[in-house]
């Protein structure tokens, strides 16, 4: 990790200890590299180096936008079904409805409420993170850019510059332009 992402962890570290999200009593306490291990095998792709060092550095769950991260593998004291749990239910119910198709490598991490995820593409280079926003018509207008990096999104929960602080001045997510190239199986 670069120095910036260290200095960024340790911002988002004492963040979890000074605010609780809704519904978590305490900070979890981190998991350890082989529940990452397990969960990347259990994904069948790496988490990124920011995303694995939140949970291994910081706690599994309980911080961050909103009603917070999601445990890797652990249900939290709210009830939501943990990441990994979340990413298999949503690849199987996309085999189930091809009109609502679940990206392969896109990671639910965080509740946004009314059905909405923070996830984190696991498959891009810099973790882009992206808004589901299942309420759309169709599928196709249910996903959008939130932020285009991991370290970005840790940054504007940080500074409440993220489009969903009360501010008139904050950006609007952007359709995230990559969905049905994600989704759309190779013809044979």
């Amino acid at each position: 990790m670069t120095e910036n992402e260290q200095r960024l962890l340790t911002r988002v570290a004492t963040e979890a200890r000074n605010t609780r999200p809704w519904g978590w009593t305490s900070l979890p306490a981190p998991v350890d590299e082989a529940t990452v291990t397990r969960a990347e095998a259990t994904l069948g792709f790496r988490l990124p180096p920011l995303l694995a060092a939140l949970y291994t550095r910081i706690g599994d769950g309980g911080f961050g936008p909103e009603y917070g991260l999601l445990p890797l593998f652990d249900n939290p004291p709210a009830g939501e079904p943990a990441a990994v749990t979340q990413y298999l239910a949503r690849r199987a119910s996309a085999d189930k409805d091809p009109d609502w198709p679940w990206p392969e490598g896109v990671l639910p991490i965080s509740h946004r409420g009314c059905a909405m995820y923070a996830c984190v593409d696991c498959r891009s280079p810099q973790a882009t993170v992206l808004l589901y926003e299942p309420n759309a018509d169709e599928a196709d207008h249910a996903w959008y850019v939130d932020a285009p990096t991991l370290a970005g999104w840790l940054r504007s929960w940080l500074d409440d510059t993220g489009w969903y602080a009360d501010r008139v001045d904050a950006p609007e997510p952007t359709p995230w332009p990559d969905f049905r190239i994600r989704t759309t199986a190779p013809a044979s």
